[in-house]
This record gives structure tokens, C-alpha cells and sequence, in this order.
């Protein structure tokens, strides 16, 4: 990290952040908000590209000043990421926020029956989000009515995935690179893929690698971010 590095977040910079794991995005909005009005001593204004679960690691696109105009276009670039599918087993959630209940075994299935089953799932499909998400139904995220058990109908939403690619399989994980567009549910399209196979699937592991035409590759962790930040000279 350069310690000749400038920045002006009042103008407006895009910060590319690679999340941990158990990081929520509004984690990551908050910190680097706090950080900037602890050190310059006035607030300024902070928002990301795209949630990404907090079981998920990697990139984030964060805005400031004003730079976030150009939040409603990066929110709505496609997406790429690295998955670990697990088979054979399910989850309320699709990921493993919520306990797993066993299913069939997936040690027979090739790989030309996993590719069978992902070519399902290619190009414009209809995708029911997880009940297990932020999204809102009479103004209530549904997560807060799936943890109280409660029944709540999703209707299916349009996405477009360009790239499912098999990259590995080592039974019961499937490892895959996915290229999609934006308000697509990775959970979703794990859990989908396993009810196609016959067995059970859910989310093991996700790391968003692009957002848009941003890099993982480029992005700097949150302390890295917060080390820059307070090394910025204050006006």
C-alpha cells in the first residue's frame, strides 16, 4: 500500500473492498462511514454497489461523496463469482446460515450429469428468490417471516445467467465459476441445481470475483482501506 496514495472522498471516490466472511455490506458501509467522519470530522456520504450475503467473501463496491450517483449503475452490472456447491443435503436458507437435513447420496452422479443439470440453468430463466433474503413483501423482509416459520409466497423474478461452468467435482462439493446479471441468488441457483439432480443442493461457499467491470483482483481489505483513510491529510 502506498503511503503516497491521495484521495478526496468528499469529490467522491470508488473504494473497491474484498469482505470477510460474516461481514454484512451495511458492515462495510459503516465502517469506512465512521472512519471518515472520525478522521475529517464531518460526515460524508457512503453507499455500496450490491449486497453481498455475509457468509460470502469478496467484492465489494463502496461510493463516497459524490461518487455515489453512480451507485444505481454498478448496482445493476452483472456479476461474477467462485461457488462451492454442496450436494446430497438442503437448507432452509440455501447457505449454511441454517442447520443442513440430509438427502440422497450424490456419489453417483458424473460429470456429464452435472453439466446436464447446470445447462438447465443457463441464459434467461425464472429464479424464486430464498425465503431467506432481504427482500421486502408489504414492506417486511422476508427473512424476518421465514425466521418467525412463517408461510410467505415468492414469486419467481427474471435473471440471465451467462456462465455456469463446472470447474470441479469432488463429491459431495460441485466448484464452479458463474457469470450473471444482477438480482440473481446464487443460494437460489444452488438449491434449484440440487432439486434438479435429485439429491439436494445449497450454497457451501461464495466469493463475488467482478462487479461490473471492478476487480477482486484490485480491491484492498477493510483495514488496508481504513489504514489509507487516516494516513489522507485533513483540509
Amino acid at each position: 500500500m502506498s503511503r503516497d496514495a491521495t484521495y478526496d472522498f468528499f469529490a467522491g471516490e470508488i473504494l473497491l473492498i474484498d469482505k470477510p466472511k460474516h461481514w454484512t455490506s451495511f458492515d462495510v458501509v459503516n465502517k469506512i462511514r465512521y472512519t471518515l467522519k472520525h478522521h475529517f470530522g464531518r460526515k460524508i456520504k457512503v453507499g455500496h454497489g450490491g449486497t453481498l450475503d455475509p457468509l460470502a467473501t469478496g467484492l465489494v463496491v463502496i461510493a463516497t461523496g459524490k461518487a455515489t450517483k453512480q451507485l444505481m449503475s454498478i448496482t445493476g452490472a452483472d456479476k461474477s463469482y467462485k461457488a462451492v456447491i454442496g450436494l446430497g443435503a438442503t437448507t432452509p436458507s440455501y447457505d449454511l446460515e441454517t442447520p443442513l437435513t440430509a438427502g440422497p447420496s450424490p456419489d453417483h452422479l458424473t460429470t456429464p450429469m452435472l453439466e446436464e443439470g447446470m445447462g438447465a440453468f443457463r441464459g434467461d430463466i425464472l429464479q424464486r428468490p430464498p425465503l431467506f433474503s432481504a427482500i421486502k413483501k408489504e414492506g417486511k423482509p422476508l427473512y424476518k417471516a421465514a425466521r418467525k416459520g412463517e408461510a410467505v409466497e415468492v414469486e419467481p423474478r427474471p435473471v440471465t445467467i451467462h456462465q455456469f461452468q463446472l470447474d470441479k467435482w469432488e463429491a459431495p462439493y460441485l466448484y464452479a465459476t458463474i457469470h450473471c446479471s444482477k438480482g440473481t441468488y446464487i443460494r437460489s441457483l444452488a438449491h434449484d441445481l440440487g432439486q434438479a439432480l435429485g439429491v439436494g443442493g445449497y450454497l457451501h461457499d461464495l466469493q463475488r470475483t467482478a462487479s461490473g467491470h471492478f476487480q477482486l483482483s484490485d480491491a484492498k481489505t477493510i483495514d488496508n482501506w481504513v489504514a489509507l483513510i487516516e494516513q489522507q491529510p485533513v483540509p
